[in-house]
């Protein structure tokens, strides 16, 4: 049973997060290749790693994430960078202190998302992050307060989720004009974001 989420929890997730990101690199750019400009992977250690940099500095859970955020937002990764900025941006509006109990991370994760829905007009279905993030973020309203249940909750969802873009045709963005093409391998975002969110839960096992 795990009750309290502490800023070192937090702090050695990222280092997974990175750690996980940066072994799938070129896949997630050969993804990229498929719709994109092949450069996902790049992209995502370097927002990454900024915020990893940044993270390791902190001390309680609301600069630290407000700090992190802004560090990625520095970096010039296209969207990955400001989207991903955006999230830990949402999710510094509702937090505070140095541990987070299962309400408080319920409550930081839909504050990410809602922080990312402010600079993205994609939803479910268009076979981007989204696909990945929503049902992750919703997977947090499970009712129970074992902080390390809800993260593998949410990490099941995220597979899923990205899993499901595979047979999506794409819905926004330059994918959507590839129409039909762009149906049979998934999602360059989808799938790095379900790589975080399994590295998040992976840390706490």
């Amino acid at each position: 049973m795990m009750d309290k989420l502490t800023v070192a929890n937090f702090k050695s997730m990222i280092d997974q997060a990175l750690a996980d990101i940066k072994a799938r690199a070129d896949e997630f750019s050969a993804l990229d290749a498929v719709c994109g400009d092949g450069d996902h992977g790049t992209a995502i250690v370097e927002a990454l790693t900024a915020i990893q940099g940044s993270a390791s500095q902190g001390t309680e859970f609301k600069t630290m994430l407000m700090d992190m955020a802004m560090t990625s937002m520095s970096k010039s990764c296209g969207s990955t960078s400001t989207l991903i900025g955006s999230f830990f941006m949402g999710m510094s509006m509702s937090v505070a202190g140095e541990e987070l109990d299962s309400e408080q991370v319920k409550a930081m994760f839909k504050s990410g998302l809602e922080g990312v829905q402010k600079n993205t007009k994609a939803m479910p279905g268009d076979k981007t992050m989204m696909d990945t993030l929503v049902p992750a973020v919703e997977a947090f309203e499970k009712d129970t307060t074992d902080i390390k249940e809800l993260f593998d909750a949410a990490a099941e969802a995220a597979a899923k989720g990205a899993e499901s873009t595979i047979e999506m045709k794409a819905g926004f963005g330059r994918a959507r004009n590839l129409g039909e093409r762009s149906i049979g391998s998934a999602d360059p975002g989808a799938t790095s974001w379900a790589c975080m969110f399994n590295a998040f839960a992976s840390t706490l096992n």
